[in-house]
């Protein structure tokens, strides 16, 4: 009736805009620093502007999940050769992330992290990195016509190579060898000398990140972003649903958003909607490489971590006397800390302290992972802690590290109800205190592997060893994860006050 088609037409208007905003670079200008980046004369302070910090003073404190480097002068002369490289990323383009996620701090965005859940030396290809990119635009878009908000998008690659380990050494037959800690420490073959801990690895874990970011650039302003593209591989995978289904009738309205884009004159092969911002993050677990890549910005007297435009510590490192906190409190970056249905309300407010002594909304993220019974039980209390001390954080969900099992026949899988459980006990709780529930981040691949059981892939414990090539933990694959980006875009156009899908 005439009502439906008012409220419809009015959802294609506000998600147009929210389309245009969501997926056009900055515009604005800003004075040129030496590091040929755009620079804010007025970015927020941090630990690096006191006498006590420095981007070496965290080897004053305990190092968690540290490395066992058996040569000292190696590793030196590792970390001098990193100290004279070029940036990975630039202080104004990390300045550009901070303004955004300040924005979705408010309400006015949404977080979108995905990738790989280790980067591997002998998987890096052109391709690998296209295909995850792409699955991680496509889940953005469909979020962006959802939330009728701006989707900041974050890959956890170019960086995302070491990983913690629950146990030191590894023990097959009889031999007793160092873990596995990820490519830049040391290499997954059973070997005593693939499993050293070579210091050398962080170079090549660093020519690894510049090739891949070189491969985002390009892609990311080259016309690979365009929206019509998007939409146009988001139509391939609503094909191999059911007639009528809800995936189905989502994209038919935002077919009809473009139509109607086109039709009233907006040109969309213009930058705005061509172009877009991408950004990448990792954890900031091997402090010599994150030490060694720190740069002073010369416009602000500032420290920025140039590995990564945002960094996180996770759930093992976050120690608060701990060398992690005491490096990612004086960087300028973007902070991330994961936490687990461990962390008490009092231990985060002390982490929050730490971490952003200034309550400078937009300058820590709190990544939560708990499986989703914990979650209703223990996140309230967090978010009423944070409310109560007027604390500025973006929270986000990691649904998937929290599901994680090992079927009878050894594979660690997750299955993709339980995560999409946990991602609704998320969006329950935040309804019920009245925060923003910010973002989502996943273990994700745009390949078609089978690591992760259930969804519309129909990947059972039978199939997982079809196609199951990830060195550590189980990644949603290209399918699962867009068909997650439809689930969440249902949950936010509700909370935003769009009319449901099928009205």
């Amino acid at each position: 009736d005439l009502s439906k088609m008012k409220l419809s037409i009015a959802a294609s208007l506000l998600c147009l805009a929210a389309s245009v905003n969501g997926f056009a670079p900055k515009s604005n200008v800003r004075q040129a620093t030496s590091l040929s980046v755009a620079s804010s004369p007025t970015a927020p302070s941090t630990a690096s502007d006191s006498a006590d910090w420095s981007p070496s003073s965290w080897n004053n404190k305990v190092v968690a999940q540290s490395p066992n480097y058996e040569d000292s002068e190696e590793l030196q002369g590792a970390i001098d050769r990193l100290a004279k490289c070029s940036p990975l990323v630039f202080a104004g383009e990390v300045r550009t992330l901070h303004e955004q996620l300040a924005r979705a701090c408010s309400g006015q965005g949404f977080v979108l992290m995905g990738g790989d859940c280790a980067e591997a030396f002998n998987e890096f290809n052109v391709d690998h990195v296209r295909d995850t990119f792409r699955v991680i635009l496509q889940m953005a878009l469909v979020l962006t016509f959802g939330s009728a908000m701006p989707v900041i998008k974050i890959g956890r690659m170019a960086g995302q190579f070491a990983k913690p380990r629950s146990e030191p050494d590894e023990e097959r037959d009889g031999v007793k060898l160092p873990s596995y800690r990820g490519d830049i420490i040391n290499t997954e073959e059973f070997t005593e000398e693939a499993r050293r801990h070579n210091p050398m690895n962080m170079i090549e874990a660093y020519h690894q990140s510049a090739q891949t970011l070189n491969i985002l650039r390009a892609f990311s302003t080259g016309g690979y972003a365009d929206i019509s593209r998007l939409h146009a591989w988001n139509l391939d995978f609503v094909e191999q649903t059911d007639e009528g289904s809800r995936y189905r009738q989502f994209a038919t309205k935002v077919d009809e958003s473009l139509r109607f884009m086109k039709a009233i004159g907006v040109d969309t092969s213009t930058p705005a909607f061509t172009k877009t911002d991408f950004y990448t993050a990792h954890e900031c677990l091997l402090l010599p490489y994150e030490q060694a890549l720190t740069r002073k910005d010369s416009t602000t007297g500032r420290w920025y971590d140039c590995s990564a435009h945002m960094l996180w510590v996770g759930e093992r490192t976050r120690q608060l006397d701990g060398a992690h906190l005491e490096f990612t409190r004086g960087i300028g970056n973007p902070l991330a800390v994961k936490v687990s249905d461990k962390c008490t309300p009092e231990e985060l407010i002390q982490i929050i302290e730490t971490m952003n002594p200034q309550n400078i909304p937009g300058r820590l993220s709190i990544i939560v992972r708990m499986g989703a019974e914990k979650l209703r039980k223990n996140l309230p209390g967090l978010i009423r802690a944070v409310q109560r001390e007027g604390k500025s954080v973006l929270w986000i969900s990691d649904p998937v590290h929290g599901n994680t099992r090992k079927t009878e026949n050894g594979f660690k899988t997750r299955d993709f109800d339980n995560i999409r459980a946990e991602l609704r006990a998320f969006f329950d709780v935040h309804d019920e205190m009245g925060s923003h529930p910010g973002g989502v981040h996943l273990e994700m691949t745009g390949e078609d592997v089978t690591e992760c059981v259930g969804g519309m892939s129909n990947v059972s414990e039978e199939t997982l060893a079809d196609r199951y090539n990830t060195y550590c933990d189980p990644r949603l694959n290209g399918v699962q994860a867009l068909e997650l980006a439809f689930l969440i875009a249902e949950r936010m156009r509700v909370r935003t006050g769009l009319p449901p899908i099928d009205a």
